[in-house]
């Protein structure tokens, strides 16, 4: 026969045993939700269209469903990407596939995890009237434009010209004040600019040279080795950032873009975004495999020997050294 001591001892454990059972949901539930990964990612300038996917993955919690507090840092004149990317003082930056070969192949630790542009947006302004047509009437000429693009001895490679180089102000009064001049723009967003003045300006895109580079996500060889589970949601994110962008209302982003750039307007933003869109730029001919954040290792492997001929590139690198496509989702079907 129990007692009555031992009856109430039995009760006793198990009114504890119930009562840990009811608090463990509480105490599972309160704990599931991991701290979020603290990320940053270096723009190539000032925040713009030209972003836009990043800025609306960042509105609109895509980062944030991905386990990732991601924060986007504006570039600009003299803001270096590929240095600070290489020693990790950010996570991730946005630079052009050219210069991440080139400063790859002398050693700076960086790796190629997706692409921005599909098609390089960079291009040649010239004013409606000018007897510019083609890049061969470059000969002989001045272009407003920043030393030591590659585009430059590449075009006066393949077409046997010379020309002179003008620095680039990063503004356009000069350009508008000389009807003979010729400057280096993106097809995005200086010939707004004119336009808004009442001047009618023309565009020689360098895509259409033959030198069409991506725009590229790169981060340092450590982080894909070290923490690929990172490189791979923040590459999902952005291009589901991207996607929504692009397709979808880009209030989201628009808002934050005009929030941290004084000099950005809706006119501009709407300008950019429908050229991103008329031309391809992010996603690119789906026919030729191409779509938002996709890489091609043989185009890249084309691009590096144009490099090598024009000697920017000393030596020959392994491509695989330089991108991956391993944080790629598939292309979208046709």
């Amino acid at each position: 026969m129990v007692s009555v001591r031992t009856r109430s001892l039995l009760l006793s454990v198990i009114l504890i045993w119930a009562g840990c059972a009811r608090e463990k949901p509480t105490v599972a539930g309160a704990s599931a939700a991991p701290p979020l990964r603290k990320v940053i990612f270096q723009s190539d300038w000032f925040p713009q269209a030209e972003h836009g996917g990043f800025y609306q993955a960042l509105a609109k919690g895509f980062y944030r469903e991905a386990g990732l507090d991601v924060e986007i840092r504006s570039g600009g004149p003299g803001v270096g990407i590929k240095v600070p990317v290489s020693t990790g003082d950010v996570d991730f930056g946005m630079n052009r596939s050219d210069d991440v070969m080139v400063v790859a192949s002398r050693g700076l630790p960086l790796v190629m995890v997706a692409a921005v542009f599909q098609h390089d947006p960079q291009a040649l302004m010239v004013h409606a009237e000018s007897p510019v047509k083609t890049f061969k009437d470059l000969n002989g000429r001045a272009i407003i434009a920043s030393v030591g693009m590659t585009w430059i001895p590449y075009l006066q490679k393949k077409y046997g010209i010379t020309f002179d180089l003008k620095p680039n102000p990063y503004g356009i009064a000069a350009f508008l004040a000389d009807p003979s001049a010729i400057q280096q723009c993106f097809v995005t967003n200086e010939p707004f600019y004119a336009q808004q003045q009442g001047v009618r300006v023309r565009t020689l895109p360098l895509a259409a040279s033959g030198y069409d580079v991506y725009h590229t996500i790169i981060c340092r060889r450590d982080l894909v080795r070290q923490s690929p589970d990172v490189v791979r949601v923040f590459v999902a994110a952005s291009i589901r950032g991207w996607r929504d962008y692009l397709d979808h209302d880009p209030e989201p982003a628009h808002a934050i873009i005009l929030q941290r750039n004084a000099q950005m307007s809706r006119e501009v933003l709407d300008f950019s975004r429908g050229e991103l869109i008329l031309r391809a730029l992010v996603t690119g001919d789906r026919e030729l495999g191409e779509d938002v954040g996709q890489l091609s290792l043989g185009r890249l492997a084309q691009q590096l020997d144009v490099l090598l001929e024009l000697k920017v590139v000393d030596s020959p690198v392994a491509i695989g050294a330089l991108a991956t496509t391993l944080f790629l989702p598939p292309a979208s079907p046709r």
